[in-house]
């Protein structure tokens, strides 16, 4: 089984620093011009650089060795931050960006030097489009031979998912800002600068809801990765000492994975002469399946 090289961390470290440098420039045009588009695109940016330093304290937090009180680890931490970014991105990005809006809408105010907003959104776009090659980059490394597709439906990674989402949104919305922005402009309606906001929180709400869908799963509890799932059950099926697996149970806990299987050992076999198949067993499992922290394996004659 291959393991990747990727690194979550790295592709926080190019969404933190891209959005932050967009945040700053879009918070400047939107003040100068007057612009809803723009005004919602700097609070989504800045929610996004805050939400960087979350899913990054997240990845931290899950690193702490278990304790008595946590006996299986603190994994399951870089779910829980991750779930609290998707919430801010639908509250913080999407509803500010529809309110903005609606009140451009309600009360619409002449713009002034489009031209500056545009040349920022272009300039965004090239920095966002930047940290999405970089989050692509370290998927990449991970996902290794599999399909993209695939590695997405099935990935347990909260943290790439959510900051690959986040890089998606922010590419979408400032296609849409400049669009709008650029009608607005030559019709000389700033009512086309409100419809832009609203769209843009329209798109932040929908990547928001999927992020949040995702990543409730794992914190309610989801089993391995199907290909963690298939190495397992190849190695249990290769020992000549066992006759039959009765039932094999993962369970994802943020970077690390735990096992319980139940199996038959051959008949006549001591006592052990078991323990020492299980131990062989279990260290074969770790050794060979990445992220593989726990493993219980219970002997038994029938399920």
């Amino acid at each position: 089984m291959s393991a990747g090289k990727g690194s979550p961390v790295r592709a926080i470290l190019y969404a933190f620093v891209a959005n932050l440098c967009i945040a700053i420039a879009k918070l400047a045009t939107a003040l100068y011009t007057g612009s809803g588009s723009m005004m919602a695109e700097a609070i989504h940016s800045f929610a996004d650089t805050g939400n960087q330093i979350l899913l990054y304290i997240g990845l931290k937090s899950a690193e702490k060795e278990p304790d008595e009180d946590h006996p299986l680890g603190y994994g399951k931490l870089s779910y829980f931050w991750s779930f609290i970014v998707a919430m801010l991105l639908f509250s913080v990005g999407g509803l500010f960006s529809v309110y903005e809006g609606v009140h451009k809408f309600q009360n619409p105010e002449p713009l002034s030097q489009i031209w500056i907003a545009l040349v920022v959104l272009g300039l965004a776009i090239i920095l966002e489009a930047s940290s999405l090659y970089g989050c692509l980059r370290e998927i990449r490394e991970i996902r290794g031979e599999r399909p993209f597709k695939e590695w997405l439906r099935h990935t347990r990674n909260s943290a790439l998912v959510v900051v690959l989402g986040e890089d998606l949104a922010a590419l979408l919305g400032l296609a849409l800002a400049g669009g709008f922005l650029a009608v607005a402009a030559v019709t000389g309606n700033p009512i086309y600068d409100a419809i832009g906001s609203m769209c843009i929180g329209v798109v932040l709400l929908v990547i928001s809801i999927f992020l949040s869908l995702r990543v409730r799963s794992l914190l309610v509890g989801r089993a391995a990765d199907p290909i963690v799932q298939e190495a397992i059950d190849k190695i249990i099926d290769t020992d000549p000492d066992i006759v039959q697996v009765f039932n094999t149970i993962t369970i994802q806990l943020g970077p690390d994975t735990m096992l319980a299987t139940k199996i038959q050992l051959r008949s006549g076999i001591s006592i052990e002469a078991a323990v020492e198949t299980i131990n062989k067993l279990e260290k074969r499992l770790k050794e060979q399946v990445p992220g593989l922290k726990w493993s219980f394996v219970e002997p038994d004659f029938e399920d």
